[in-house]
């Protein structure tokens, strides 16, 4: 299965290089929808997924209406993450896909809210306590992302330690 994970226009340039690190850890592609909150090679960007951003496949998009553009054909292959979510990120069933586009919004306002309505039968949520506003992005990508790898086995993931080997 081909994941992509999708930023539309992330914020904080820590949350972004989290990401990147865990895309690296799975295969997953990022995608990263400006404007950007932060120039792409910032230091705290860097230092965040230290290492791993030669690792990693990253397509940018200049609007978010260039990145539905060019990836319309897959619109129903595209999941959109919110406190606003219909269903519970846990319920779809990823393992029926080929090809999925996880979508996470803004850290101060998450995607808009239009997008979400058009698309509301694949606006998915993370639960959490009702008194709480959100999680952190970064934090939310990974739950998703190893929720799909859960779906497909962890496919082409490492099967077992070898610590002590």
């Amino acid at each position: 299965m081909e994941i992509n994970i999708v930023m539309v226009e992330p914020e904080i340039p820590q949350n972004t290089g989290n990401i990147a690190r865990s895309c690296a850890a799975t295969g997953a592609k990022l995608h990263l929808v400006h404007p950007l909150g932060f120039d792409i090679s910032e230091k705290q960007v860097k230092r965040a997924g230290l290492d791993y951003w030669d690792k990693v496949e990253i397509e940018e998009h200049e609007s978010l209406e260039a990145f539905m553009n060019k990836y319309k054909e897959y619109e129903d292959k595209m999941f959109f993450y919110t406190t606003k979510g219909k269903h519970v990120y846990s319920d779809v069933k990823y393992e029926d896909y080929d090809k999925v586009f996880l979508l996470f919004g803004k850290e101060t306002k998450g995607l808009p809210e239009d997008l979400i309505l058009s698309h509301f039968d694949h606006a998915c949520r993370i639960p959490m306590r009702k008194t709480l506003r959100s999680l952190n992005l970064s934090n939310s990508v990974a739950i998703v992302l190893y929720e799909v790898l859960r779906h497909i086995n962890f496919d082409e993931l490492q099967e077992e330690s070898n610590y002590f080997d």
